[in-house]
């Protein structure tokens, strides 16, 4: 008996991790171009357009442990694309002037992958499921 492809497609955990694939692999292709992985991108966006954002506010926008963002500030600090500067307890973040280089190129890798979705989905339901996933997201307490 060959198996259903649909088997799994009403649950939550399949569908949602399917999705996170499908839009991953579409956010490489676009932000290859780059030469950032999608998750440093979306950093780099983040520090240029809040410089000397405490590494804690950084970590609470991306959805990501304090722990996380520490090492990819770290990645991104030997790509010379970020800079940290401890101040009392708290660790700053700051721009570097090849971050502030490229933040057009990424923020244009950006709106190609919107581009890319919704030209498959439509805008509007783009917009909906973005929305949509974002409120489960939080509900669910990520």
């Amino acid at each position: 008996m060959k198996p259903k492809k649909e088997e799994y497609c009403r649950c939550l955990y399949f569908s949602a991790n399917a999705l996170a694939r499908a839009i991953s692999r579409m956010a490489e292709d676009v932000f290859a171009g780059t030469g950032l992985h999608p998750s440093y991108a979306f950093l780099v966006m983040s520090i240029n357009k809040y410089p000397g954002i405490p590494a804690g506010n950084l970590a609470e926008m991306m959805g990501l442990s304090p722990s996380t963002i520490t090492r990819l500030i770290e990645k991104l600090e030997k790509k010379n694309l970020a800079k940290r500067i401890s101040e009392g307890k708290s660790t700053l973040i700051f721009p570097t002037p090849e971050s502030v280089a490229m933040d057009d190129q990424v923020r244009a890798a950006w709106s190609d992958l919107f581009k890319r979705y919704t030209a498959v989905l439509g805008e509007p339901a783009a917009r909906d499921l973005t929305d949509r996933v974002y409120i489960a997201a939080l509900q669910l307490g990520s």
